[in-house]
């Protein structure tokens, strides 16, 4: 006669070989991929991480289009420029969900823009991109703006006299600042105390939702949420967030003009006000939190990365360098640069877009739903089936760039040196989900990193020989810390 623990023993087993005979079951109906491990799916084959170099390894093994494992719940990889651009283009509205349970998902609480679906997403993306607008995005009020924040961060560097700094936080000042004028109506000194814990929580949670700790998360929710780790502490950090903005919103309650709304808060509690007597209106204070939240973190961390990895690039490539100050001061028209002055410079136009492209800030990109039965390629996908657009295997394709593994401007110039877009160029994302600031973050790195150009030369430190461009992967990929000495021209 068996014992109870033996019972016990069984009786676990049956449902371990249940459960996972029910993952092998289902993904017949999937892309082909690596075969799942009993419960933890393949998290031990990607590492516990959805890290661009695995996913475009498994591409040997497996084409552009596979399936991978988060536990128990299928995540469908798209890879290259014509599977992506089949999926997250070519069906923009049906694969425009977000997953339903993840540490991320968890954070927003289905809330905002990033991670809400359905109605909620529609109006809230919707207000965000009529607000922006409305704010100056795409006209000179909002330029002016970042021309003036571009003086100011000139100005810190040049107090830095040519030695050597990190020139992380000062960028970071600078954009943040931006966003914080459009969501929060004012900016901050970089000495503020609230300013440095702002962008501090905003960075601890993108390194916590790209931590091994964050898949794990993703694959067990329902366990995670109840047991302790590191994966607590993000809610610490949102929190933090939450409380500030709840106390800029009472501030704006008190002292905003009626019928003059100055900023992203003032706009939205003119539309709680407007919207309260319709049923299906999503717009409540709650969701009011989550954009601010939205804008101030998407609009803060991928931007400044983005513009420290180009003077990155241009102490690397010196030469680089000397051919964008070339033509910037031969077609200067004045103190001040403008977006629209790309167009006469395009050189340094194809340097920023090769920053974007080769420094891929937003690694992979992230895992969308479909919203319906969907069929991509020759491959059927059911409601809820989670999709990730592998942005990182698009940058680097090497069938759409000239040297997709290098650094070079000519990516982007056809033979006559004139500026020439890519298809492959989605640095953003694409389709119904593609990054809200887009334009906002083209404008501020275009006219931050053409300033900073124009104004210094960028070296190394004396006695240092080496830069290292390779990145440290989180949620984004970032530069390693590094120091440079900004001359003055």
């Amino acid at each position: 006669m068996l014992s109870v623990s033996q019972l016990l023993w069984l009786l676990l087993s049956f449902v371990v070989l249940t459960r996972y005979f029910k993952v092998i079951w289902a993904s017949k109906s999937l892309p082909p991929g690596p075969v799942p491990f009993p419960f933890i799916g393949n998290l031990w084959t990607l590492g516990f991480k959805l890290h661009p170099q695995i996913l475009t390894k498994l591409t040997e093994s497996y084409g552009n289009i596979y399936t991978i494992w988060l536990g128990e719940t299928p995540l469908v990889v798209l890879n290259g420029c014509k599977a992506v651009k089949d999926g997250i283009v070519s069906h923009s509205d049906v694969l425009s969900g977000r997953p339903v349970a993840s540490l991320l998902k968890d954070l927003h609480r289905g809330r905002g823009i990033v991670m809400s679906n359905g109605d909620t997403w529609k109006q809230q993306r919707r207000f965000g991109m009529m607000t922006l607008r409305n704010l100056g995005l795409g006209n000179g009020a909002l330029e002016s703006q970042i021309q003036e924040e571009a003086r100011c961060m000139v100005e810190q560097f040049r107090a830095k006299k040519g030695e050597p700094f990190d020139p992380s936080y000062i960028l970071n000042h600078a954009v943040a600042n931006i966003i914080s004028a459009l969501v929060y109506g004012h900016r901050f000194s970089i000495e503020d105390v609230t300013f440095q814990e702002l962008t501090n929580c905003t960075h601890c949670i993108v390194e916590n939702i790209s931590s091994s700790w964050a898949r794990i998360y993703d694959a067990f929710p329902w366990l995670m949420k109840n047991v302790p780790g590191p994966h607590k502490a993000a809610f610490g950090y949102m929190n933090y967030l939450e409380e500030y903005t709840k106390k800029e919103i009472e501030i704006h309650k008190e002292n905003g003009l009626p019928g003059e709304p100055q900023d992203v808060i003032d706009h939205y509690l003119a539309q709680i006000k407007k919207s309260q007597n319709k049923e299906a209106s999503t717009f409540d204070e709650d969701n009011l939190i989550a954009v601010v939240i939205d804008l101030f973190g998407a609009g803060t961390e991928t931007t400044a990365i983005a513009l420290l990895w180009g003077l990155l690039y241009m102490v690397a490539y010196p030469d680089i360098q000397q051919e964008v100050q070339k033509e910037l001061d031969a077609t200067s028209n004045g103190p001040q640069i403008y977006y629209k002055d790309r167009k006469n410079l395009p050189y340094t136009n194809a340097v920023i877009h090769e920053i974007l492209r080769y420094g891929n800030i937003a690694a992979v990109g992230m895992p969308r739903t479909c919203t319906k039965n969907i069929k991509i390629r020759n491959y059927s996908l059911r409601k809820d089936t989670m999709v990730l657009a592998n942005l990182d295997s698009v940058l680097y394709d090497p069938q759409y760039w000239k040297t997709p593994n290098q650094f070079n401007p000519q990516n982007f110039l056809d033979s006559d040196g004139n500026f020439l877009m890519n298809e492959a160029f989605m640095p953003f994302s694409a389709g119904s989900r593609v990054c809200l600031g887009e334009q906002l973050a083209r404008s501020e790195v275009f006219n931050f990193f053409s300033t900073l150009m124009r104004s210094f030369s960028f070296q190394l430190p004396e006695g240092v020989t080496e830069v290292n461009t390779k990145y440290i992967y989180k949620l984004t990929l970032q530069p390693h810390p590094f120091r440079i000495c900004a001359v003055p021209r």
